[in-house]
């Protein structure tokens, strides 16, 4: 996902599990149970990722989770320890608004958000679960906000003008 291939090996990732769901199958007269894991995984330095993963055993699901957080990580843009704007993303059902916040702060968010931004890097930030519960699509509706957030370098250089003038403009 990362635009710039990263070593994961120059990088000292932190993993936390956000949720663990037992869930059962069933067929021909019997419940055949199974879980799976939502994981973090996050330098807390502008790298995090989010893993999915299912198995017949809870470690298995958190193995396989944290392989796929690792698969996923992306570059968070982030500036005075906040996020660089306010955005709104969206994942299927779940809508959640991330706002910067003035330092001193903290992170105020539910509990699947809260992770995913401290693993990032961010300090203070407003955040806001608009529409959904279910923790897998609000994980997802938060890394899709924190990829489409733009970087103050990047607009500037989009936008053709220099960086100071587009920072006077605020």
């Amino acid at each position: 996902m990362l635009k710039d291939k990263i070593n994961l090996d120059d990088h000292e990732f932190e993993e936390r599990m956000i949720t663990i769901n037992r869930v059962m199958r069933v067929g021909k007269g019997r419940r055949t149970p199974s879980f799976n894991s939502l994981t973090v995984v996050g330098n807390r330095d502008g790298i995090v990722g989010i893993g999915f993963g299912s198995a017949s055993e809870v470690a298995g699901a958190l193995r396989k989770s944290f392989a796929d957080a690792r698969k996923n990580l992306i570059r968070v843009p982030i500036i005075n320890g906040t996020l660089p704007h306010e955005i709104i993303s969206e994942f299927k059902s779940a809508k959640v608004l991330l706002k910067p916040a003035s330092p001193g702060t903290g992170i105020i968010a539910g509990h699947a958000t809260r992770a995913i931004l401290e693993f990032a890097g961010v300090r203070d930030a407003l955040t806001k679960c608009l529409s959904s519960r279910n923790v897998k699509n609000i994980a997802e509706a938060t890394m899709l906000g924190l990829k489409n957030l733009k970087d103050v370098n990047e607009v500037a250089r989009l936008r053709d003008i220099p960086v100071e003038e587009l920072l006077k403009k605020r």
